[in-house]
């Protein structure tokens, strides 16, 4: 029904400016593959993104996840979904070794592929994808230690709720290098337990009194951290960075206990893809470049569409 629609709508059109209507692919489908676990609320706008794009497109769409995160479950996932013939797969590359496979598998049965959020762009060519959609994570880890070693930052504590995808190590690695410092025992495997989280923050600041700065991971790591300082009285003391962002790093901004948030635009990763795919199918156009969807700096200073859309679209 809604496809119909569209399609008169655009005949309509055409026919009132004199130009010729564009044709429309019939039963375009399109699945998006995250590694993320549903706990996880910041996808929470990759889903947003790319429901907003099929609507706009007039295209089918499915978000599939593994539920725990598991990335063997998740290199399943991406079988099953190149096995029920989509026109293309948005995926993320979480785990070059464990996904790749299945990836190029999906390529070599004629699924388009375009890599977003996770891997490299040449990750993305070296498996056979269209393209990449992202934020390089080393390079906004390197960029994020940059901000902090200006602000006089020499040591921290890299809470990584996600140490089994390489791509959030990359984050920590990056800062470190920027620092110019070991990364070692800074990084810390916190897990995804929220509480866990708060006690293991708090235990590595107790061991290490003098430690400048906290950089934290998305909300996941950053909403037990904001506990965890406010419990032994650093909230608004130390110096804290986080990539991402979510409802209680916007506060955090405001209240000037974060110092900046990353902002990888998720809603972007997910949602140019289908345009790009749509596009891509319907007419033969392809952008030439990868997209770098961030990292951008969120400070307390540019909070007014981020804070009216967190967790939504931002």
């Amino acid at each position: 029904m809604k496809k119909t629609l569209i399609a008169a709508t655009v005949a309509a059109s055409a026919t009132l400016t004199g130009m010729a209507a564009p044709a429309l692919a019939d039963g375009e489908r399109y699945v998006l593959v995250s590694h993320a676990p549903d706990s996880d609320s910041w996808w929470n706008t990759i889903r947003n993104g790319i429901t907003l794009a099929g609507e706009q497109m007039g295209v089918e769409v499915e978000y599939r996840n593994p539920p725990t995160g598991d990335l063997a479950d998740m290199a399943r996932i991406i079988e099953q979904a190149a096995a029920s013939g989509p026109d293309g797969i948005i995926t993320t590359l979480a785990d070059f070794d464990v996904l790749s496979g299945p990836i190029r598998n999906a390529v070599d049965s004629g699924v388009d592929v375009i890599i977003i959020n996770s891997g490299t762009p040449a990750q993305a060519r070296e498996v056979g994808a269209l393209m990449y959609v992202g934020q390089p994570e080393y390079d906004a880890g390197y960029a994020a230690g940059q901000r902090a070693a200006g602000d006089g930052v020499e040591s921290f504590l890299c809470v990584n709720h996600y140490i089994s995808s390489p791509s959030s190590s990359e984050r920590c690695q990056g800062f470190a290098d920027a620092l110019g410092v070991e990364l070692g025992s800074q990084m810390i495997d916190s897990g995804q337990d929220p509480a866990e989280i708060q006690n293991r923050v708090l235990a590595y600041l107790n061991a290490n009194p003098d430690t400048d700065a906290i950089l934290t991971l998305g909300p996941t790591s950053a909403d037990p951290t904001i506990m965890a300082l406010e419990q032994n009285g650093m909230a608004g003391e130390i110096y804290f960075g986080t990539f991402d962002l979510g409802e209680n790093i916007v506060q955090g901004l405001r209240d000037g206990v974060i110092q900046w948030g990353i902002d990888q635009q998720p809603f972007l990763q997910a949602y140019l893809p289908v345009i790009v795919l749509t596009n891509y199918h319907r007419y033969g156009v392809l952008p030439g470049n990868n997209i770098n969807s961030g990292p951008g700096f969120v400070t307390a200073d540019g909070l007014e569409m981020v804070e009216r859309f967190a967790g939504e679209y931002r």
